[in-house]
């Protein structure tokens, strides 16, 4: 089986609709990460679009699902949840909580901890939030038959399961590559 590439500039071969972003020749090794690339950019700046109408970031709103469906959380517990580090959760929440869709109270398990829980005013902006995800879907996927939308949500599982995978195979074998090499280190000078 052959397979074409496409040419600078356009998109899957077969298609011809134009990329977004010029594919540069020295992408040509990795044309569904360049489309990846040029997707997650756009669709965040649509999200970002509808979102500010509502008065959020994006991302905002993901941290907001999270607590509207879990209730209260600990912010480490956001962290993990959200795949995030701990200083972009601080100003997630610190933001949230400054534009009143959170609150912080101390945790009563753990006097150390506190607890991020939604507030009244966000529980108001739930439905448009709902909204927003809704529109963006419609957005995404304008076109596609239900089959096709099965389709690329079955692909672009698959392809974040590889990473996932990547990401846990490239720990272990840089962490096992750490060792060789300071274990190595120690005999030349």
């Amino acid at each position: 089986m052959t397979q074409s590439t496409p040419e600078a500039g356009k998109g899957p071969a077969g298609i011809g609709e134009e990329a977004t972003v010029p594919v540069p020749a020295a992408a040509s090794g990795g044309p569904v990460s360049h489309a990846i690339f040029r997707l997650a950019r756009l669709h965040r700046m649509f999200a970002g679009q509808l979102l500010r109408r509502i008065g959020l970031h994006p991302g905002q709103e993901l941290v907001m699902m999270h607590l509207w469906e879990l209730g209260p959380q600990r912010q480490t517990d956001l962290v993990r949840l959200m795949d995030s580090d701990a200083a972009t959760m601080t100003r997630t929440v610190r933001r949230l909580e400054q534009a009143g869709f959170v609150r912080r109270r101390p945790s009563p398990t753990d006097k150390r901890a506190s607890l991020i829980e939604p507030t009244a005013a966000s529980h108001a902006l739930r439905h448009q939030v709902e909204q927003v995800w809704t529109h963006l879907e419609a957005l995404s996927t304008t076109g596609l038959s239900d089959e096709e939308r099965t389709a690329a949500l079955h692909t672009l599982e698959r392809l974040e399961q590889n990473l996932v995978r990547a990401a846990a195979e490239g720990a272990d074998a840089g962490e096992a590559a750490g060792a060789a090499g300071t274990a190595g280190a120690g005999g030349q000078e």
